[in-house]
């Protein structure tokens, strides 16, 4: 089986026989439409789109024989189409972007001529597709891959105005030249808002949260055991793991991911799920492939408190557009693919937003703890690993030594005057980014009953260990909120030993001052 990794045309997949997971039903229906907008993470198949919709447009049949969309068209009329792939340009220069502009209308006006009588972007962009509609008899289809780019790469640079101004005198062709379109289609990550971009349209549908285009770009559960059933169980051969056993494992990877209210339809990264079969191992491949500069310069600049984030309930409005005016990314971080819908209130209409998987959970909390923290990386990952060791072993001795020494290093620097409220943040939030940390190596569960949570439930093979921290308090005082507030009781039929413990910390050494341990 050969895998489409680094291949983002349709043609070449087809042709050279890479596995491909069959959409061509949702694009014939979404090439029903005639000006839309699709959001979706980097490296999820917007450009696979876009290409199989160009392949489709210019009517090349042959390459969709047996594939769903054949029993479905029945003309396939050749269009004119102008593709435009933002992906490659050097938009930080002064003139980059209109540079990349000149080039493709100077391609377009070589085929389908050029009147001196337009000077502007926007007007020789619409004399060509007017010229293009009177050659061809049919009406012009445009697709632009990454729209976004000229401007998330200069976010926070002066040439971010100038881009966005640039870009808005040419997508003003879609309004002045709508008569000649026959269908638009633009992809990026980020949906901007207060920027002006999409002023220039005929209102675009966005179809980012519709939920017949939620598995238009990525892999299902469904797709996954029918076109990958083999590499599942050779995969799991490898790892000794049961087919069941490694699908769990897959799912707690890669899936996780939800584009609309529908949250039955789970999404699996495609480039993870990929790259895992190609590799025959199960390691970090999205994250790791690099987190994008204009999301970390976002995070540096609002000193982002993923606490306040995460598992809150927000209304779409919240997270569906970037605000360049708003003093979070919130809007940013869900559409870059870092957080994700994991729950929806009908009668509210409002949506949770969380780590998609383990991957996601695992590589950007260990970024935002080594920003934190202070420390080099991997000073956070061996003590994150020894301290999975030591609770795999039960050594809570041990435990309590590392989470001493871990606290004693962080860096503090609030005011004595202030010490009391900005410790208590600061103690919540370092639990915080603990708590996500080891969720990624161990079995961590936020089990919550009717009277509470405990701040932090670790499941291992023989052992479940409660954890109660208090600020300021006493160690004896978190053990009665563990036993009044009852965390144990779901394991009570548990074969397995419940530890409950309960640990003071001081905001003065801002270390464990206090640990008390009852079984």
């Amino acid at each position: 089986m050969r895998y489409p990794i680094g291949v983002q045309t349709f043609e070449e997949i087809i042709n050279g026989e890479y596995v491909y997971v069959d959409k061509t039903d949702l694009v014939y229906n979404l090439a029903r439409g005639h000006i839309c907008f699709l959001s979706r993470p980097r490296r999820f198949g917007k450009s696979l789109l876009i290409s199989t919709l160009d392949a489709y447009f210019s009517g090349k049949k042959e390459l969709f024989k047996g594939l769903r969309i054949d029993e479905l068209e029945k003309e396939w009329v050749k269009y004119p189409v102008f593709r435009i792939d933002f992906s490659g340009g050097k938009y930080k220069e002064p003139d980059g972007l209109q540079q990349k502009l000149e080039e493709c209308l100077a391609a377009w006006e070589q085929m389908y001529g050029k009147d001196e009588i337009y000077k502007t972007l926007s007007g020789r962009f619409k004399f060509v597709l007017g010229e293009a509609e009177k050659q061809t008899g049919h009406k012009a289809v445009v697709l632009i891959d990454e729209y976004d780019k000229p401007l998330l790469d200069v976010i926070g640079t002066e040439a971010e105005e100038k881009n966005r101004d640039t870009l808005k005198a040419f997508y003003e062709t879609f309004k002045e030249a709508d008569a000649h379109l026959r269908f638009v289609l633009l992809t990026g990550v980020t949906k901007f808002s207060q920027v002006s971009v999409f002023s220039g349209f005929n209102q675009p549908k966005d179809i980012s949260m519709d939920r017949r285009y939620d598995a238009i770009c990525g892999i299902t559960e469904d797709e996954l055991y029918s076109y990958f059933a083999e590499p599942v169980k050779e995969l799991a051969d490898i790892m000794e793991y049961t087919v069941d056993e490694m699908k769990n494992v897959l799912k707690k990877q890669y899936d996780g991911y939800h584009f609309s209210e529908n949250l039955k339809t789970d999404i699996y990264n495609p480039f993870s799920i990929l790259n895992a079969f190609d590799s025959m191992k199960t390691e970090d491949y999205w994250y790791e492939s690099g987190t994008p500069t204009y999301l970390v310069k976002l995070m540096e600049g609002h000193k982002v408190n993923m606490q306040k984030l995460t598992g809150r309930l927000y209304e779409r409005k919240y997270f569906i557009d970037y605000r360049a005016d708003r003093e979070d990314p919130l809007a940013m971080l869900y559409q870059s693919g870092y957080l994700t819908i994991k729950g929806y209130d009908r009668r509210r209409m409002v949506y949770k937003l969380d780590y998609p998987n383990d991957e996601v959970r695992k590589g950007f909390v260990s970024l935002i703890g080594n920003s934190y923290f202070r420390s080099p990386p991997e000073d956070n990952d061996n003590w994150i690993l020894e301290l999975d060791d030591m609770l795999r072993e039960c050594d809570l001795d041990g435990v309590r030594k590392a989470f001493r020494s871990f606290l004693s290093s962080i860096p503090y620097e609030a005011n004595k005057d202030e010490r009391a409220k900005d410790f208590e943040t600061h103690f919540s939030y370092t639990f915080y980014i603990i708590n996500r940390l080891l969720g990624c190596y161990t079995t961590l569960i936020e089990k919550q009953n009717s009277k509470g949570r405990a701040d932090i439930i670790i499941e291992t093979d023989n052992d479940i260990f409660i954890f109660e921290f208090k600020l300021d308090g006493s160690a004896e005082e978190a053990l009665k909120q563990i036993e009044e507030q009852q965390y144990a009781v779901p394991y009570l039929d548990d074969k397995r030993t419940v530890h409950k413990i309960g640990v003071n910390i001081s905001s003065e050494s801002r270390t464990v001052e206090e640990w008390l341990v009852a079984e």
